[in-house]
């Protein structure tokens, strides 16, 4: 089987009149473009609440521990950001689902990242990725603006669906137009005890792109990957 890209998800409360210092910092961490294994982070400022926002996609859990280990603390030290935040949350885990597409394309063009951060009722996981696959899927193939998406497991019961969005116009579109009908098609409450979501647009600044080259991965399990998730 091919390695399982890796995902990583970080949410920070910035302190109130340090934005513009942690967003100085998040700039700094542009220096880790060239790291092996980084397929690209993007990131922003949800407009719900002002919290920093950041997804980060690694070619396999290997790539993404030997930056944690070898790297992360000194890249850290020169970003500055600890005394920016008064509380942080990280979270990673490996992409379980994925568009068959260029992900490194989609995290360079992408405008906005439509974010469902959800912890499913127990026993419900299976049915939960199926529905990604068969619902999901077929609407969110008709739906124009869509660049990429994954489903990342972050814990036994917590699932996290990422979309990357040509623009929040495109995204507009489809919240309006497809999604109302997905989402009563896929039961979601049968399957999610609770979902927290986020509709963030991308600072530029903040976009570190991989050094590439393409990547060989697949999403987990054995079949072509074939799926556009959502939620």
């Amino acid at each position: 089987m091919m390695a399982r890209m890796w995902g990583k998800w970080i949410d920070c409360r910035v302190r109130p009149g340090a934005r513009a210092a942690f967003a100085a910092g998040q700039r700094r961490w542009a220096a880790i473009a060239d790291q092996p294994g980084l397929v690209g982070q993007v990131g922003g400022w949800s407009p719900a609440d002002g919290r920093a926002l950041v997804l980060g996609l690694w070619a396999d859990e290997p790539a993404y521990e030997r930056f944690m280990g070898e790297r992360h603390d000194a890249v850290a030290e020169t970003a500055a950001q600890r005394d920016t935040w008064t509380a942080i949350r990280v979270a990673a885990g490996p992409v379980v689902q994925t568009v068959p597409i260029s992900l490194p394309d989609a995290l360079e063009h992408a405008e906005l990242l439509r974010v469902a951060d959800c912890l499913l009722r127990p026993g419900r996981a299976d049915h939960f990725l199926d529905v990604q696959r068969e619902v999901w899927s077929p609407g969110m193939a008709a739906a124009g603006g869509l660049l990429a998406g994954t489903v990342t497991r972050l814990a036994a019961d917590r699932y996290l669906v990422t979309t990357l969005w040509s623009s929040a116009e495109a995204h507009a579109a489809y919240t309006a137009e497809v999604f109302p009908g997905l989402r009563a098609r896929a039961d979601v409450p049968a399957d999610v005890e609770t979902l927290t979501g986020h509709v963030l647009p991308l600072e530029p600044s903040w976009r570190v792109l991989g050094p590439g080259p393409a990547l060989s991965w697949r999403a987990a399990g054995d079949a072509p990957p074939r799926s556009r998730p959502t939620s």
